[in-house]
């Protein structure tokens, strides 16, 4: 599927205008800012990285600052009274933990001021046809979040995913209270691509977010991602982004 295909798809469902919604995230730099988590997953990362990513989180009014679990509690105190909300990964990035655990997870995260939780399914489970057991995976979480006032994004890694699975898993992810589907986490073969941002939208129609996610680097793959139908990106490269479209 070409690009010019992928977007005029995503443009026709029914209840949400990726053309439009592209057009006007893309008319200013803070309009852009505002849809994109800024985002720390490294093993890696440290204190003063973590602090200066919430720092710019909240000069540039990112959606949120996305840090791994370990760091919930440092960047909550750091963005409290900027309305920066803190987002982490639950299940992070295999999918593979028990459900309690997920569920246990997200309920912890929360409590340390976590307002936006990423959370990988069980991808396995997934492509083992039980489609069942996927649902409630989803749903412990998402009962979990939404108890508490936060929001769930399903990672459905979609690299490691047949069409048929990417839609059978945007379905299931709905179905159990979804507020995102999200194509990945960036730490597997491959990221976001514009054909799978498509294809979720084409699932979710207004019934759910899409977010991009993994790989985003430039303005450029922004916009691919908002023309076929993204309204969140997930990017570490967050501030060079959107100073390609005029910030300081």
């Amino acid at each position: 599927m070409n690009r010019t295909t992928t977007v005029e798809a995503a443009s026709d469902v029914t209840g949400f205008d990726a053309a439009a919604f592209a057009s006007s995230t893309l008319g200013n730099w803070q309009n852009l800012a505002a849809i994109i988590d800024h985002t720390l997953l490294k093993a890696e990362a440290n204190h003063s990285q973590v602090v200066k990513l919430c720092e710019e989180a909240a000069a540039y009014r990112f959606a949120c600052a996305m840090v791994n679990p370990a760091w919930v509690a440092l960047a909550h105190s750091l963005l409290v009274g900027t309305q920066v909300p803190v987002g982490t990964v639950v299940g992070f990035p295999l999918g593979a933990s028990l459900s309690t655990t997920k569920r246990e997870e997200a309920f912890s995260l929360i409590k340390l001021g976590a307002a936006e939780v990423d959370m990988v399914i069980n991808i396995g489970q997934l492509k083992s046809g039980q489609n069942a057991v996927v649902a409630d995976d989803i749903r412990g979480v998402v009962e979990v979040a939404h108890d508490a006032g936060a929001i769930v994004k399903v990672i459905l890694e979609t690299c490691l995913l047949s069409v048929e699975e990417k839609l059978r898993g945007s379905e299931l992810a709905i179905a159990a209270g979804a507020d995102f589907l999200k194509t990945s986490t960036g730490f597997s073969i491959s990221g976001a691509t514009p054909q799978d941002v498509a294809l979720l939208r084409g699932v979710a129609g207004s019934r759910s977010g899409v977010k991009a996610a993994g790989g985003i680097r430039s303005l450029e793959d922004a916009r691919h991602m908002l023309e076929a139908g993204a309204n969140r990106i997930g990017a570490s490269a967050s501030v060079a982004i959107v100073r390609e479209l005029g910030a300081a």
